[in-house]
């Protein structure tokens, strides 16, 4: 396996059709993410930022990721390790404030909660969560912490 990956995506302003940058709070933020094969993501600024609140955005995309990229971790370090897992739920949180003068994530908690079978071992599905983190190359991306708070669930 190669270790350089390559990614595009193309992006298009398409609030460009409500007009110019003439005036910072009118213009549309509307853009749509496009990746060739697969189906185009619409976006925007979130509405704190004078966006469009039906559209996702950039800092909500991030999270998403954050959490993607652990829970594709997890189930690839589970089913390596024999920890059978049978579901996976994360309500994911970001925390964006001003540091150094600019506005920036300053910590994301992921808060998973995993179903195993009654089989695996509740420690060791725990345990593999830090596991998880250490090769989630997206976490292993930023610039400020990416912690988690998981709940281990044996299926019944």
């Amino acid at each position: 396996m190669t270790h350089l990956h390559e990614f595009v995506a193309h992006i298009d302003w398409t609030g460009a059709v409500s007009g110019p940058t003439s005036n910072y709070k009118t213009y549309a933020r509307d853009y749509e993410i496009s990746i060739d094969g697969h189906p185009v993501i619409p976006g925007s600024a979130d509405p704190a930022f004078l966006g469009s609140g039906d559209r996702y955005n950039p800092e909500d995309m991030l999270v998403a990721s954050l959490s993607a990229c652990h829970l594709l971790s997890y189930l690839a370090v589970c089913a390596r390790k024999g920890v059978h897992v049978t579901g996976y739920h994360d309500d994911a949180w970001g925390k964006m404030e001003m540091k150094d003068g600019a506005l920036c994530f300053t910590e994301v908690i992921l808060k998973p909660v995993v179903t195993i079978t009654a089989e695996s071992d509740p420690e060791k599905a725990a345990e593999l969560h830090h596991d998880a983190h250490k090769i989630c190359f997206i976490a292993n991306s930023m610039n400020f912490p990416v912690l988690n708070k998981a709940t281990i669930r044996t299926a019944s």
